[in-house]
């Protein structure tokens, strides 16, 4: 009994070997093109990684369907077409410059822009409502003096 479970004992490091992941597509040019279009789409479960680096199993799903699109000739543009008619505009990791978007495109250098102006009439109005005061000659005398006094304390 004791050798049996000796022989199981050392039969467990090859349960554990793991060959190279292989490619899901037959053809490795085909897989090739397939991560670099799932480059440019969305994973829409994940929301901020791509369609290629995403897990979900939406995200393998809509690689399966990629790739079928791809085998049966169809170009990148098209296979584009069909997911953004399917999913809406959100699919697409780079949205495109429409009348909707034109917040998304550029409403951070408009925040930018409103924040520096905001932060200039600010300063702007700090610097009217402090006046800059000027010591007389018997306030710098004191202030040297102290600064003196303070130096002469240090060593």
């Amino acid at each position: 009994m004791m050798r049996i479970l000796v022989m199981l004992m050392c039969l467990m490091p090859l349960l554990g070997y793991a060959g190279e992941a292989k490619d899901l597509a037959a053809d490795p040019l085909l897989e090739k093109r397939m991560i670099g279009l799932a480059d440019k789409l969305r994973c829409l479960v994940c929301q901020n990684e791509s369609l290629a680096s995403s897990h979900a199993e939406l995200a393998e799903d809509l690689r399966r369907e990629v790739r079928e699109q791809m085998k049966t000739g169809k170009t990148d543009q098209e296979i584009i077409d069909y997911l953004v008619a399917r999913y809406g505009d959100f699919v697409l990791y780079d949205p495109p410059m429409k009348s909707y978007t034109l917040l998304l495109w550029f409403g951070p250098f408009a925040l930018l822009l409103g924040g520096g102006g905001v932060l200039v009439y600010q300063l702007r109005k700090r610097r009217q409502t402090i006046p800059e005061t000027t010591l007389s000659a018997e306030a710098q005398q004191r202030a040297a003096a102290l600064l003196n006094q303070d130096k002469d304390n240090q060593a």
